[in-house]
């Protein structure tokens, strides 16, 4: 059985992933701003707590908590992320600053602290966006988000290369539209194809087995535009 932390857990993609692996029996850290819906699904291999990606403090409670219980993380799934959606002269520097602290800064920080625990077999995998894709389809009102996940397809790369004689793999996953919170809140009314279970169950498959064959690899799951 693995050990797993899943940032972003709270609702949709997260949520259920947490479950995924919960249910096979893996020993799963669930980090997010809101701790109570994980906290209400009762698996004694569930460790919930809140989080905040853009609060230094919050870090070491993290780094504690695996040197305490774990002394090894097998899996990292940098899922969390935050968006603003609204016309790019309006958009201002601390909406960039916050968009950023989340998706890029928070990244490269769980990454940094969780990373002196993992093996060379370990697998580091983040979740960002077919919007942050090199020559993909973009949308007015995204600037700020899709351009914070184009940085973390790019961080990904540079890490593996980094990491490639030591381990762990890293790998990113570029996800077209899955019907959650966050694409009411950049596409409001639209309706997406793929629901967060089944993406969730392609993310469990792939951050178990992926670095298998992947490794600073940007991988576009998507079925659809947006």
């Amino acid at each position: 059985m693995k050990n797993i932390i899943i940032t972003g857990t709270s609702r949709g993609i997260g949520f259920e992933l947490v479950h995924l692996f919960a249910s096979q029996g893996h020993n799963v850290l669930a980090l997010s701003r809101n701790e109570k819906p994980v906290t209400n699904l009762n698996f004694e291999n569930i460790t919930s707590m809140a989080f905040d990606l853009s609060k230094a403090e919050d870090y070491k409670k993290v780094e504690d908590f695996i040197a305490t219980e774990w002394k090894q993380v097998d899996i990292l799934i940098n899922n969390a992320g935050t968006i603003v959606n609204k016309p790019f002269k309006e958009t201002s520097m601390g909406d960039f600053e916050r968009v950023y602290k989340t998706n890029v800064f928070g990244v490269a920080e769980m990454t940094r602290v969780v990373l002196p625990f993992m093996k060379q077999d370990s697998h580091v995998v983040t979740v960002s966006s077919m919007g942050g894709v090199q020559g993909s389809m973009k949308f007015p009102g995204l600037a700020a988000y899709s351009s914070s996940k184009g940085a973390v397809i790019t961080l990904t790369e540079l890490l593996a290369e980094e990491y490639k004689e030591s381990g762990p793999q890293f790998n990113v996953l570029a996800l077209g539209a899955v019907q959650t919170e966050m694409l009411e809140e950049a596409f409001p009314g639209y309706k997406a194809n793929t629901s967060p279970l089944e993406m969730a169950n392609y993310i469990h498959d792939f951050a178990l087995e992926g670095n298998k064959f992947y490794n600073g690899k940007m991988l576009q799951v998507s079925n659809s535009t947006p």
